[in-house]
């Protein structure tokens, strides 16, 4: 590990980047929560075949999500380098590789509408779904468009528009909802299916706000967009070859999670609906390390690329101790008022209850949690995303989900039982991926001192 005070003046640039891009993850998720709330007002079946409607798509949005995050070091790396005419032109490849997937995935989601729809479902929640289903497919395109751009403007240092685009698409999307699902301002009253043409108005809204930032900064820094070389398979091949394992190790993440929820169906209600709350308190801190993952990724590609491997260490290693501090404040305030927390969310006592000893499992793993998280991003700075797919695919689907299931039906623990298996998946794969860091950057130490080969 690099001295403190190498951290310490580190700490600074590293915040700058992660703060604003952490308050965009946690206006990301104010989307959904929002929706939830204001969907619920239509009743359980509308609030059913949302939920329902909003997993199949961003199961498998994220694989598109992931396929773009091979931005964050080739990116990072070219402007690291010097190299700004390279930036414009990996963006390039981005939005053609966008224009390529995006129908794809639409067609997928689709059809994962229609597998659940032939499901043994409640009626109610099948009639909103279709309802819901067709619409929310139009919210792929402007998802990804955005993403691209994202991951682009996050690697030339450029935060502050992304946080902006996530916090003003707030308002957006409940002008939208309050709107299109209730019949104000003149607009139809929609149901269900206007919460979906909600998300996809804001989703455009974010894609067109970056484009406009893209293009006031085209206009400051004309060298970031020339383009220095014409497409080639090769080189689309490196943004697919650095984003199909990240694209796969998003999506193994979310389906583990996804698992853990079909379980969770399998028990009582008071217990699914305890598995909720948990998800949706584990996931709200965790938008803060994700951040600053993002920060990581973009620090480290930016030393890599000026081939200064001390950098990168200390980029590194200054993310996992800035996420693993907040996530240990945040297993602080688990374990002390987790009744309170639980509280927020439902009367029900049966349902706190269970709450409780959830929440109490959710603060054993944010450390780990917070830690992997930053070290997965540092790791795709310097290129590696391959570990990562590999090690979540182990920790996830051969360790946590068996054991999960075998303590929470064979040893009927229930969604303790779930939680725990979760947890040692969690801790596994943080340790490989620290372990992981602390290998590649003596690696890269001695990769990075020979002279650059161009």
């Amino acid at each position: 590990m690099p001295e403190t005070i190498a951290i310490k003046r580190e700490l600074g640039p590293m915040l700058r980047l992660g703060v604003p891009v952490a308050l965009g993850e946690l206006a990301w998720i104010a989307m959904s929560t929002v929706d939830t709330l204001m969907v619920g007002q239509l009743g359980a079946e509308a609030l059913g075949a949302v939920s329902l409607g909003r997993f199949a798509f961003m199961s498998i949005g994220v694989f598109g999500i992931g396929m773009l995050l091979g931005l964050d070091s080739l990116v990072s790396q070219a402007f690291g380098a010097g190299r700004f005419g390279q930036c414009g032109h990996w963006l390039r490849k981005a939005l053609l590789l966008t224009a390529i997937v995006a129908p794809l995935l639409w067609l997928a989601v689709m059809g994962a509408l229609r597998g659940i729809l032939a499901m043994d479902i409640d009626p109610g929640v099948a009639t909103e779904l279709r309802r819901y289903g067709p619409a929310i497919g139009f919210a792929m395109v402007p998802l990804l468009v955005y993403t691209a751009l994202r991951r682009y403007l996050q690697a030339i240092n450029r935060v502050r528009p992304v946080m902006l685009a996530l916090i003003s698409a707030n308002i957006v999307n409940v002008l939208g909802n309050w709107a299109l699902i209730h019949g104000k301002l003149g607009m139809p009253a929609l149901g269900v299916a206007g919460a979906a043409w909600s998300t996809a108005i804001s989703m455009s809204y974010m894609a067109a706000f970056l484009g406009l930032a893209l293009y006031l900064e085209h206009r400051s820094e004309p060298a970031l967009l020339r383009r220095p070389a014409p497409f080639t398979p090769d080189s689309m091949g490196a943004l697919v070859r650095v984003g199909l394992p990240a694209a796969i190790y998003v999506t193994l993440e979310v389906g583990a999670f996804g698992m853990a929820t079909l379980m969770a169906g399998h028990l009582e209600p008071a217990a699914l609906a305890a598995h909720q709350i948990a998800i949706v308190v584990a996931s709200t801190t965790y938008m803060v390390p994700l951040g600053l993952s993002s920060a990581a990724a973009v620090r480290v590609g930016h030393a890599v690329g000026r081939r200064d491997a001390g950098g990168a260490d200390v980029a590194g290693w200054t993310a996992m101790a800035i996420a693993g501090g907040f996530m240990a404040l945040a297993a602080v305030v688990l374990f002390a008022i987790p009744r309170t927390i639980a509280g927020w969310f439902t009367p029900d006592l049966a349902v706190r209850e269970i709450s409780v000893g959830l929440l109490y499992v959710a603060a054993l793993f944010q450390l780990s949690d917070g830690v992997c998280v930053a070290a997965i991003g540092a790791l795709r700075g310097a290129g590696d995303t391959r570990t990562p797919m590999i090690w979540n695919l182990l920790g996830y689907w051969v360790l946590a989900l068996p054991l999960a299931w075998i303590l929470a039906f064979r040893l009927d623990s229930g969604a303790f039982g779930i939680w725990t298996g979760l947890c040692a998946g969690m801790i596994l794969i943080s340790v490989v991926m620290v372990r992981t860091w602390r290998q590649l950057t003596a690696r890269l130490a001695i990769e990075l001192a020979a002279p650059r080969r161009d």
